[in-house]
């Protein structure tokens, strides 16, 4: 009985260890073992399981887990509304919110902004209200995650001004406020909005990341503004040492394709720092097919598939 006591911790501390990794095939080792050790009841072991399988989004396995741990403690909830959350699976997520809720479990600063992002991917504005109300009540509002996670609610849900009234009150702010509130802007057809807040995070001394031109970029492409996104994409690196990355030349080259500038997407790839993918390639065929560029769609051909394409419907 002594030597079990002492595996508990032990085997508790390796699985904290196994979270570097996240590599299944150990975690079902270590799980292996405890059960042959016969310390899988223990609720320190199975507590630190639940967490460990909804890390690596085994949920069906998490679950079961979980159902059998007497106690539950808030993080538990929280790592496994996270879970459900990653995998876009919102109204899972937010059924586990609210049973954590029915079963009196306190949440805490790390449990809302993930119940936030599973309204926002329903576009649950009413829920997403009510959570405004818990994270004002519970003095989370100068938290930043929860500020951030309510300009992506807001936004998502359509609400533009009650997103920019959440960005206009934080006292602090870090990049991923401004690419957000930037990000809800050109989702909704607000292209100079954005420009103006790309201007203004600069001059508040903030660092525009990959994500940030990401958000930016997309605007340009949505709204035809060719010449624009030529002059963000060049100062990325020039002006801001942001080297360019494949979602960045995607947009480049799905904005050049569709006015048809389609040789000049092609030679944007070909100097690309980065390996291209199949969509990249498969956008820059389609804008060939639309355009008629059958002498630049038999060269990608030719370089991706290493043979001839008809265009013949």
């Amino acid at each position: 009985m002594t030597e079990l006591k002492k595996l508990v911790p032990f085997y508790a501390t390796l699985l904290d260890a196994w979270y570097s990794s996240k590599d299944l095939k150990d975690l079902k080792r270590i799980h292996a073992r405890i059960i042959t050790l016969g310390i899988s009841h223990k609720d320190l072991i199975r507590t630190k399981l639940v967490s460990s399988y909804a890390s690596c989004a085994q949920l069906h396995e998490a679950i079961i887990l979980f159902s059998f741990t007497n106690r539950q403690p808030p993080f538990l909830y929280n790592s496994l509304i996270r879970a459900y959350s990653s995998l876009n699976l919102f109204s899972e997520s937010l059924s586990l919110f609210r049973l954590m809720r029915l079963a009196c479990k306190p949440f805490d600063r790390y449990t809302l902004p993930v119940v936030l992002k599973s309204c926002a991917g329903l576009s649950a504005l009413r829920l997403g209200q009510q959570v405004h109300g818990a994270v004002l009540v519970n003095g989370f509002a100068l938290d930043l995650a929860n500020s951030n996670a309510l300009i992506n609610m807001y936004a998502k849900c359509g609400h533009l001004a009650c997103a920019r009234n959440v960005f206009d009150r934080m006292w602090q702010r870090n990049g991923i406020s401004w690419t957000t509130m930037m990000a809800g802007y050109g989702m909704h057809g607000m292209f100079e909005e954005v420009f103006e807040l790309f201007d203004g995070m600069v001059e508040a001394g903030k660092r525009p990341d990959g994500m940030t031109f990401t958000s930016v970029l997309t605007t340009c492409s949505h709204g035809g503004f060719i010449d624009k996104a030529k002059e963000y994409f060049e100062m990325m690196e020039v002006r801001f040492g942001v080297k360019p990355g494949l979602q960045h030349y995607t947009c480049m080259v799905d904005m050049l394709g569709r006015v048809g500038q389609v040789e000049e997407a092609e030679n944007l790839i070909l100097r690309m720092k980065v390996k291209p993918d199949d969509a990249l390639w498969g956008a820059l065929l389609a804008a060939c097919k639309i355009h008629g560029k059958v002498e630049v769609a038999e060269r990608v051909a030719e370089r991706v598939y290493g043979k001839e394409l008809s265009f013949a419907s």
